[in-house]
């Protein structure tokens, strides 16, 4: 049976035949597909205006991106076997990469699955739905995933702000099986406990692996600062290479504690100074004390979400590095990062150049960093690089 037809306006295809997913609402011909005919996740074939097929994908008419493709071939069935196929195609590539299994299984459009990503935590699956096309579905999803992976527990963590755009439910819960009081992960030599209810997204950032990773290298012997540290991803594999003191800085008291139960699981804690603290005040007051940090780790959360948010979340960027610099020690290393999508790399860069001249430092970048492997990158997705790191090196002025 053939599903339902979308036209899009004239020449509104040319982004779907670049290889994007996305249909925005704008883009529809509502006088050939009136979008108040369909049903929030409704599966649909995508048409051009002159009839021609572009692909099956899901709908939801409320929803500024109102469809997105699943397959270039029209009337898919979306079924169990749908899932397995590409939940299939994911954990192979994985299994290429990991030898243990701890990494982002689903990256929402990089493997062919909008809407939906899956952190794989060893035997528990955290999982994220942020479209009504994929909720309608879950049961399917669920169904695929227990066949393929045998997990212990799925955990449904419903908590962002997406779902609420598709005018889905927010409350997180445990899907299927039990949720094991200790759920402990490992990455880069060393073991965290990761709490995927209370935690923030999925529980954990796998996305940083490499650039921590990196820094771990470099930190034996060194007094190392990590702002917006949460549970401690990056200053505990630091501590563990030999970095002399690590300080882990956070708004969050549960963020901090769980930080401080994996300092004393990885047998660091002597090592380890927590701080519960908003950044910029902690900054501040640093510079007052004239504390210095040989390494200062800057990752903060997104603070630029949304396009008309950048103005205010460029100079938040801007401040945050220019703190941090003033708190570095002499030829000091400062490891800046953002996962805003709406901040560029070249944005970040502009601000570390202006930040260095700004208060006199010669600042070099001497390497650079972006997700990691299990968050591939779709090149005609722009949305799926999001992830920038810059490594500089700072000292005196020439």
């Amino acid at each position: 049976m053939s599903l339902p037809d979308l036209y899009l306006n004239k020449n509104e295809d040319k982004r779907l035949r670049k290889g994007h997913l996305w249909v925005f609402s704008n883009e529809v011909d509502i006088k050939k597909s009136p979008l108040d005919q369909f049903i929030a996740g409704d599966l649909v074939n995508i048409k051009s205006d002159d009839g021609k097929i572009l692909g099956t994908a899901y709908i939801n008419p409320h929803a500024l991106i109102c469809a997105r493709l699943l397959s270039r071939k029209a009337n898919l069935k979306c079924g169990v076997n749908f899932f397995k196929e590409r939940l299939t195609t994911a954990i192979t590539f994985r299994e290429k990469i990991f030898s243990k299994p701890y990494y982002r299984l689903v990256f929402s459009e990089s493997d062919g699955l909008p809407g939906l990503v899956i952190d794989r935590f060893g035997d528990v699956l955290s999982v994220q739905i942020t479209t009504a096309g994929i909720e309608l579905r879950k049961e399917m999803l669920f169904t695929a995933l227990i066949e393929l992976l045998n997990p212990t527990a799925i955990i449904l963590k419903n908590d962002n702000s997406q779902r609420q755009l598709e005018g889905l439910s927010q409350e997180s819960e445990v899907a299927y099986g039990q949720l094991p009081e200790r759920l402990i992960i490992e990455e880069n030599g060393a073991q965290f406990r990761v709490d995927i209810l209370e935690g923030q997204k999925t529980g954990w950032f796998y996305d940083h692996r490499n650039s921590r990773a990196h820094l771990a290298s470099i930190a034996k012997g060194l007094r190392v600062l990590d702002l917006f540290s949460y549970t401690g991803a990056w200053g505990i594999p630091s501590a563990i290479a030999g970095a002399s003191e690590v300080t882990c800085v956070d708004a969050s008291e549960g963020a901090l504690s769980l930080a401080m139960e994996n300092a004393q699981l990885n047998h660091v804690s002597a090592k380890m100074v927590f701080k519960r603290s908003d950044v910029f005040e902690f900054l501040k007051q640093a510079r007052l004390d004239n504390q210095l940090y040989d390494i200062i780790v800057l990752d903060p959360p997104a603070l630029i979400k949304r396009k008309k948010d950048f103005k205010l979340g460029y100079e938040a960027y801007r401040r945050l590095n220019h703190l941090a610099l003033q708190v570095l020690s002499k030829n000091g290393i400062l490891i800046s990062a953002s996962c805003s999508f709406h901040l560029s790399r070249e944005n970040l860069h502009e601000i570390l150049r202006s930040s260095g001249r700004h208060i006199d430092r010669h600042l070099v970048f001497f390497s650079n960093g972006g997700q990691g492997p299990d968050h591939p990158i779709d090149p005609a997705a722009p949305e799926s690089e999001y992830l920038k790191t810059f490594f500089c090196s700072v000292s005196t002025s020439l």
